[in-house]
């Protein structure tokens, strides 16, 4: 049986699809607090050339932003892909709650590959970590986005 994604990660999945568009990588994010949408951000690197502008930095800098303060307690994170070490490291940093994450990326990914970067003894907050929703969307983007450049 099949469930509806949830709201933040189709915002997640459309925030992906409007950087494809741009020919930047398909990758969105969200960040919720409670059932309030807080920062809706795409990766951005290409546009302002700019390496760390991944979709979860964007996000967590809008978040930041919005929110006034310097940390996201109390917040989630959706995101189209499982995010890198320097993505799991501004997540920890900002003490992000909880992770939803849809592809894997066992190439870039630090979450569930790599390093694992929540289950090392130097890091200091771990998420809640949720994989694999919109995990077929998401990397049907991914694919097809790679697929037109090769």
């Amino acid at each position: 049986m099949s469930f509806p994604l949830p709201e933040p990660m189709r915002l997640a999945l459309a925030a992906a699809a409007d950087a494809a568009g741009r020919g930047e990588v398909p990758v969105g994010a969200v960040v919720t607090r409670g059932a309030e949408i807080v920062a809706v951000a795409s990766n951005r690197m290409r546009a302002i050339g700019d390496p760390t502008a991944h979709a979860e930095m964007e996000a967590i800098r809008a978040a930041l932003a919005t929110l006034g303060t310097g940390r996201l307690d109390g917040c989630d994170l959706w995101v189209t892909l499982e995010p890198c070490a320097m993505c799991a490291g501004a997540i920890a940093h900002v003490r992000i709650d909880r992770i939803y994450y849809g592809a894997a990326d066992a190439k870039g990914g630090a979450v569930a590959h790599g390093p694992c970067f929540f289950t090392q003894p130097t890091c200091h907050h771990r998420p809640e970590i949720y994989a694999g929703l919109g995990e077929s969307e998401a990397a049907a983007m991914l694919k097809a986005f790679f697929a037109a450049r090769r």
